[in-house]
């Protein structure tokens, strides 16, 4: 990519939506981009790479506070690594708590659901548990 490129384009490059460019845009997760004259939003390089790295962090899940906080440490040269760590770590045991929380939902519907004659008779252990 060389020089500016419109808001479609840089949507494009980036696999972000327009729609979503402005948002984080308006977040202040882009620095404010340059304009034409008539008003139209123009996107350099380093706002399209700063797009990708907003959209591989939400592909990770992190929030939006989280990823605020990123692309500042990303940005900053004396950043101690330590500080991109403890935000990561702290979204790891958060993935790792809400996966632990699916499985035992998971399992007990599965439980429910074998425990089901899912038959014509109306008493259904499904319900029963449901109502408890």
């Amino acid at each position: 990519m060389t020089g500016q490129v419109a808001i479609g384009e840089a949507a494009r490059l980036s696999g972000v939506s327009a729609r979503m460019v402005r948002h984080y845009e308006g977040l202040g997760l882009l620095p404010a981009v340059a304009r034409t004259d008539s008003g139209y939003r123009q996107y350099g390089e380093a706002d399209v790479h700063t797009l990708r790295f907003i959209k591989r962090s939400r592909d990770l899940g992190f929030s939006m506070e989280e990823i605020a906080e990123l692309v500042g440490l990303w940005h900053n040269r004396r950043r101690a690594s330590s500080s991109v760590k403890r935000i990561a770590q702290k979204h790891l045991g958060e993935l790792e708590q809400r996966i632990a929380d699916m499985q035992s939902m998971r399992n007990t519907l599965a439980h429910l659901v074998h425990c089901c004659h899912g038959d014509a008779r109306p008493d259904c252990p499904i319900l029963d548990d449901l109502a408890n």
